[in-house]
This record gives C-alpha cells, structure tokens and sequence, in this order.
C-alpha cells in the first residue's frame, strides 16, 4: 500500500485508506498553510473599516492562529457527536441533578428557561478513540474560529472544514433562542458582553466581533466589567441603557465574588437575561461531574442504564474526586495524573502528576481538585522556519444543546494550550470523509 504524497502545497490522498489512517498520516506529514493573512486582512477591514483589529489579532497576538490545520477522521467526529448526546441525556435526569447540585453553589438552584451558549467539549484523541477530557460553558473563541475559517486557503476537495457553511448565523439564531426561551416574542434590543477589566482580556478581539456580529443585525452591544452595570428599576442599566441579555464571559460560574453581587441579584430575580448562567455551568462544566460520568457505580444507582454507561466509560477520561484519605494511592500513582481544580478553567492551577512536588500536592490535598487518568494530547508534525517540529493538539467542539455549532483544533507545546507557541493557537480543522470505514 502507497503512502499519501504530501507537499507544502497540496495533500493528496489514497482512497484504500480509512479515515483515520488518513488523518494520522497527514497531522504527521502535510505542511499545508491553510491561513490566508490577506484575506484575513480584508474581511477584517471590511468589517471594521481600519486596521485596528487585524493588528489585535495577528502582531499583537501573533499565536493565537495557527497557520496549519490539523486532520479528524468523520468517523471520529460522529462518535463525539454521540457522546455529547449522551451527556445531554444524563444531564437531564433529576437523579443527576439532585446529585450535583447538593454541591453547587446557590444561585445554580435557580432554574432559566434559557440553555446557555456555547458549551465547549475538548478532546484528546488516541489509538483507541477520542477521550473527553473536559466540557467548558462561555467556551471561548468560536467565533474567531469562524473567521480562520473564512480566511482559509484551500487544501483538498475531498476534504471538508465544517458542517454548517455559516457559522455566524448560527450562533445569532443561538442568541435569538435563548431570548425568546425567557422572552417570548419580546424584541431583543441590547446585549451586554461582559468580563472582569475587559480591556485587558486576551479574547477582547472576539468581543469586538460578537459586537460587529450583533450591532449588524439591529442589537445596540456594550463590552463592559460587571461594576459597571446597575441593578435598578426591575432592570440591569448600564448608564441610560437598559441591558436586555447578557452574554456572559465571567469566570466567577456562580456569580459569588461581590464584583457580581448586584448582577446575581438581577439574574435571581428574571430582571436580565444571562447566558451561560450558574446552573449551565453547574450541570455541564464543574470538573466534579467528570467523577460521575466515570463511576459505573453512581451511574447505575443514578438510575443510567448500562448502554448509556459504556457509551460514557469508553469515550470520557476516567476521573475521581480528590480525597485527603486517598493521598498515598494518589501518590504512588501521580505520574499517570493529572490534577485539576473543580472551579478551573483557562488551564489555571491544573498540575501534571509527574511534575508535582511534595508541597504542591499538599495543597491540592487541602484544596478542591480532581485527578484525570492522563491522555497525552495527539501530535502534529509540522516544518516551521524549515525545522521539524512537533507540536501537540486537541479538539474544542463548540455546542448548543446537541447541535455542533463550529470544531476548532488547538496546538500548543507545553503542559496545556496556552496560545504562547511559535506556529500553534487556534487550528482550522479539516474533517476527512474519504476512504472506507
């Protein structure tokens, strides 16, 4: 059997290979540029009507896109698909939810009619399958997915990047749906995209596009710090201007800290619309709920029947609570670990097993964490500045319920993705639908 010939210009591919040795092959051989900085650069100055963004964007952030793509078999794709269904289903049991929310934080209890946007299911993928190894409510970076996706060179015609060919309106129908949820056929007037010092966040580019994306159709958008809206009249205010729905970018899920006060009180009450919100978080994203998913045990005292089970055991990595009576088997295991906080997210205070101290661990001991069998990422060979290369990758599906809005790839070096590598960030994800399954 002949391998793939692959160039820096043009992958070619063999049809008597499946899938996915097809995408093995070239994430470990094709040198492709898929990124188009010139089309990138134009439908940025179309939309903005100076430079300023694609300067935010590409000098400022100069590793926030990768300028390669990386390969997913469709076979892969389906078998998430499947499993975020799953997931779906065990969320929406009150075994479920009775079981984590007796260690969510209050306002989770309050129960919206919206469903929260944009949940984000990472995975690493292996020999064996792809491992869920995380699900993340305000999952970052979808829609500059969807302009990477724009702004793309073609690589083969039997190849495919996505299945919805408009993103964007995709997410706006998204938007519409969690208004009209709470709001019936209200109309939508405003929108507040909020974050702690959003000046400061890396991601403020893509709230400069969710603003683009909703002043185009007819939606008035602030970007602004929680501080700086108002509770007041049955309404949030922020200045003059009543906020009709909040597109929330908090990393506080359960709106606790005091910076948040006010905007609970608003959210408790159904004076505002806010999405994600504390009980989407509670019920998808809280590192704890990965320990159940995992526990064919609790699984099946939570009534889930044995199908469901193995449908989640073979497809999520195995995790457990961290318990202080646990620490010598904790420890004598720690190199096969990787330890997360329950609250986490952005990478933040995660360890792997094999490089943690003594004291270290102590802490993680005394503080709320998990331990996730861990599953080294998948691996991209790549020739950067005419050097091999090897850079590691994992998949982010973006969702809405159970519709896959947009799948982005993410290559990093390091312990986790970290959009500081030469040659990685955000990766175009080209999904092969060719050879024989």
């Amino acid at each position: 059997m002949k391998l793939p010939n692959f160039s820096e210009h043009t992958c070619q591919l063999v049809t008597d290979y499946s899938s996915e040795q097809q995408a093995r092959q070239l994430n470990e051989h094709c040198h492709c540029v898929s990124i188009d900085k010139e089309t990138l650069r134009a439908t940025l100055c179309q939309q903005q009507g100076d430079t300023a963004l694609y300067k935010m964007l590409i000098e400022d952030r100069p590793h926030l896109f990768a300028e390669t793509a990386v390969f997913v078999s469709d076979s892969t794709i389906q078998k998430q698909r499947h499993l975020i269904a799953t997931i779906e289903k065990i969320i929406a049991l009150p075994s479920y939810q009775q079981y984590v929310l007796a260690y969510a934080p209050s306002s989770a209890a309050f129960i919206p009619k919206a469903a929260g946007v944009f949940l984000g299911y990472d995975f690493h993928l292996t020999e064996e399958g792809s491992q869920l190894i995380e699900i993340n409510t305000n999952a970052g970076g979808a829609l500059l997915n969807a302009l990477l996706i724009r702004s793309q060179k073609t690589i083969h015609s039997e190849l495919t990047t996505h299945e919805i060919t408009d993103p964007e309106t995709a997410f706006m129908a998204m938007f519409h749906a969690e208004w009209q949820a709470e709001r019936g056929q209200q109309p939508l007037r405003c929108i507040a995209i909020v974050d702690e010092n959003p000046d400061t966040q890396f991601l403020l580019p893509e709230f400069i596009l969710f603003q683009r994306l909703f002043e185009q159709h007819h939606i008035k958008t602030v970007i602004c710090d929680p501080a700086e809206l108002v509770y007041r009249d049955e309404g949030v205010w922020y200045g003059d201007v009543r906020i009709d729905l909040i597109y929330n970018r908090l990393t506080d899920f359960g709106l606790e800290e005091p910076a948040q006060h006010a905007l609970r009180a608003a959210y408790l009450a159904n004076a505002v619309v806010v999405t994600p919100h504390p009980r989407a978080h509670a019920l998808y994203a809280d590192k704890r709920n990965l320990a159940i998913f995992t526990n064919k045990t609790l699984l099946q005292e939570l009534g889930v029947d044995s199908e469901t089970i193995k449908t989640l055991l073979e497809g999520i990595a195995p995790t457990v609570r961290v318990h202080s009576s646990d620490a010598e088997i904790l420890w004598a295991s720690r190199k096969q670990l990787f330890f997360k906080p329950t609250k986490g997210y952005g990478s933040k205070a995660v360890y792997r097993g094999d490089k943690l101290t003594k004291r270290v661990f102590s802490d993680i001991l005394h503080s709320d964490y998990v331990a996730q069998t861990l599953i080294p990422p998948s691996e991209r060979h790549l020739s950067l500045a005419n050097q091999p290369t090897t850079l590691k990758f994992d998949l982010r599906l973006y969702a809405y319920k159970e519709q896959i809005l947009l799948i982005s790839g993410r290559l990093y070096q390091g312990q986790t993705t970290n959009f500081r590598t030469v040659g990685g960030g955000f990766a175009r994800v080209v999904i092969i639908t060719t050879g024989y399954e």
